[in-house]
């Protein structure tokens, strides 16, 4: 199974939309493209395993595993990636701002539904991660 994220890139932040076979399941916020740095920037464009992880911060949510020099690189809810990220994806339900989104949590359980029921049924997981059209790269 391969959701794919198409982003679009800005100065303040990246914007996606994440599908699988060709259908929206929802929408993304990520920091801007800054070489991928860690804690500053969103991670490459390619494509990475996604694992089910637990935390008391953000109960369950997904791990982007496989990320070149990055790790802990994580799918859980946020509406402001300025503010609430290190490097992470956050879906929301729909864009509000650059960088910004309304719903997280809501558009989490939606993406987790549809990741976990493939992991539970022994089916890898990938996220394949590109360029929709660049502002400003």
């Amino acid at each position: 199974m391969v959701l794919v994220l198409n982003r679009i890139y800005f100065p303040e932040g990246t914007q996606g939309s994440l599908e699988w076979n060709g259908a929206l399941v929802c929408y993304t916020i990520e920091l801007p493209w800054l070489g991928n740095q860690r804690r500053i920037s969103c991670i490459p464009e390619g494509e990475y395993v996604l694992k089910k992880r637990y935390s008391k911060k953000f109960g369950w949510h997904l791990h982007v595993i496989y990320v070149s020099g990055r790790d802990l690189i994580l799918i859980h809810p946020a509406n402001n990636a300025k503010k609430e990220l290190l490097g992470c994806i956050a879906p929301v339900t729909k864009h509000t701002g650059i960088g910004k989104g309304s719903s997280s949590r809501i558009a989490l359980k939606k993406l987790k539904a549809l990741v976990y029921a493939a992991l539970e049924c022994n089916i890898v997981v990938k996220i394949s991660i590109q360029s929709a059209c660049s502002a400003q790269v």
